[in-house]
């Protein structure tokens, strides 16, 4: 990935997490600036602003913070040049497995709720129709 460093209010544009979030997830270990500036500001790459997007991915399927530190933990041990044996990258896989399943139960349960949430949208679109003046005449 590129090296190019990015302050953090390009960072926040970029993944539409807000300035307050972003330090947030600087404070509980989940990210950390690849750089500082001179000046003491946070820098980023785009290996930073990549695993910001997954807590953002994360987030909005109930993962807690431990969840998602576990699941990058996993996947940065997975991705680093050390060396991994035969059974710890199994049990790294399988962490990812796990992650990946229960974010594929939890977006099908948003489906359904998103399901039912247009249904009622529809309901009060129907009956605004049936009760509209027009529908008196």
């Amino acid at each position: 990935m590129d090296d190019t460093h990015m302050q953090i209010g390009e960072v926040a544009a970029r993944t539409e997490l807000s300035l307050r979030t972003i330090r947030h997830y600087e404070e509980t270990g989940l990210v950390v600036p690849s750089a500082r500036s001179r000046g003491g500001f946070r820098l980023y790459t785009e290996t930073d602003v990549a695993r910001l997007m997954v807590i953002r991915r994360m987030k909005p399927l109930g993962f807690t913070l431990e969840q998602m530190r576990d699941l990058l933990d996993a996947t940065d041990r997975l991705e680093s040049h050390d060396p991994l044996d035969a059974d710890e990258r199994e049990v790294l896989l399988e962490r990812v497995r796990t992650y990946r399943q229960d974010a594929a139960e939890q977006v099908e349960k948003l489906r359904v709720q998103l399901a039912r949430a247009e249904d009622f949208v529809a309901t009060l679109g129907a009956h605004l129709e049936r009760n509209a003046p027009s529908a008196r005449l």
